[in-house]
């Protein structure tokens, strides 16, 4: 009998040895601090609500969550260390509606859409046209006409060529015959500032980090891009009013590595969708000019896919043109 029991625990030292039980799989995730990889530049939309959701999980489970942003290549960077990141709970990924644009503008060489699994969607907003004030349009029609009689004159920012914002407006530039020159920039917030100065008239971004410019009057806004008006900001038309069927939205959701234990993930959608019920937070993200999301899993699924054969008809169908 004692020989046998030997012979169990000498087995079981043996398995111990040859299958290690990574933390990620232990019921004391997180152990150590998680990486949130934003593949975009600091200042924009993705970094604004990686931060506020970071710390939101910061404080719920007791360890930091640390926002690592990898811009470039129109999120290509870092959506390529997502997907190879080991699936161990300790990186992970908040993405926007530009990955899915970025993935069918590009077409990586690997699967960007296989390799990730959707934890929970957390905002959405829409994205908003906005110019400096110095350009003489106070309506998307105004503007539509002004730069028809202009063509190549008015320059837009580019956060990402291929990015959400940039596939947008080359979509309503081909709706509404107009030419603009796209400067690329490696963040929002970079193109934000020559906007601001007037070097550039023109762009398209999410509403988050362009409320307090609206505000004090350093921007002016032409639309927002959901099919109906945006109630933080009804008094701005929804492009649609003059473009039907216009209807673009920007969107928030965490991801993680394909191959994270399921227990982890469906701890992180339980913690996420708790805090978006939280009314201060819902506050927050409203003052940001975001709604609170939430939602199972699978939603974040079937919207990097469907948004991905969205953008790539529309790439096709409009015949637009993804150059540096």
């Amino acid at each position: 009998m004692a020989y046998r029991c030997l012979v169990a625990i000498g087995s079981m030292a043996l398995w111990i040895a040859t299958h290690p039980v990574s933390a990620a799989q232990s019921p004391d995730w997180p152990a150590r601090p998680v990486r949130v990889i934003v593949p975009m530049g600091p200042g924009g939309g993705s970094d604004i609500v990686a931060r506020l959701m970071s710390a939101k999980l910061t404080e719920s489970l007791g360890q930091q969550f640390v926002v690592d942003n990898r811009g470039g290549g129109g999120g290509l960077i870092g959506i390529g260390m997502a997907v190879r990141s080991a699936p161990d709970g300790y990186s992970l990924m908040l993405i926007s509606g530009s990955v899915p644009a970025a993935i069918a503008a590009h077409k990586p060489n690997y699967d960007a859409i296989g390799g990730l699994s959707g934890i929970a969607r957390v905002a959405y907003s829409p994205l908003i046209l906005v110019v400096h004030p110095s350009l003489p349009v106070k309506t998307t029609q105004e503007f539509i006409g002004y730069a028809r009689e202009r063509p190549g004159q008015l320059s837009f920012v580019v956060p990402g060529v291929g990015s959400l914002t940039h596939l947008a407006t080359e979509y309503m530039m081909t709706l509404t015959r107009i030419q603009m020159q796209h400067v690329p920039y490696k963040s929002t917030g970079l193109g934000m500032n020559d906007l601001l100065s007037g070097q550039i008239q023109v762009m398209m971004t999410g509403l988050s980090p362009v409320v307090p410019h609206l505000q004090s009057g350093k921007l002016r806004g032409l639309a927002v891009t959901t099919a109906a008006r945006w109630p933080a900001q009804s008094h701005i038309p929804a492009m649609a009013e003059t473009l039907p069927g216009f209807a673009v939205e920007s969107w928030f959701a965490f991801v993680a590595p394909k191959g994270t234990p399921a227990t982890i993930v469906s701890r992180l959608n339980a913690e996420l969708n708790q805090h978006l019920r939280e009314p201060e937070l819902r506050k927050t993200l409203e003052r940001q000019g975001l709604a609170a999301a939430g939602g199972p899993t699978a939603d974040v699924d079937r919207r990097m896919s469907s948004e991905t054969e969205r953008w790539s008809k529309i790439i096709q169908d409009a015949n637009i043109r993804v150059g540096a």
